[in-house]
């Protein structure tokens, strides 16, 4: 059991195992558990930040790759999966 999860639940570690452009900075991402969801790129753009700069081209924003089951860019900039899971609202499939 581990000591820092006082309340005995199950600690689950979403990755992101496939992600497919979908157009307009929309990325569908299914989970490790199942579930799907679709991420906006639009709202983490509204940010500003260097390593942002260059995902404001759609193209260079396509070139996301999956790595240790984070959404990364070849620029270094790595989304969480477990942020990209609650920020998709990631839905159980049919």
């Amino acid at each position: 059991m581990n000591p820092w999860n006082v309340f005995r639940e199950q600690i689950k570690m979403i990755k992101v195992i496939e992600a497919h452009y979908q157009g307009d900075f929309q990325v569908a991402i299914i989970f490790s558990d199942g579930k799907e969801g679709t991420f906006d790129g639009h709202v983490l753009l509204r940010r500003s930040g260097s390593l942002l700069e260059p995902l404001r081209n759609e193209n260079y924003f396509q070139r996301f790759f999956i790595d240790a089951g984070a959404l990364c860019w070849p620029n270094g900039l790595e989304l969480s999966p477990a942020r990209l899971y609650e920020k998709c609202g990631a839905l159980e499939t049919a």
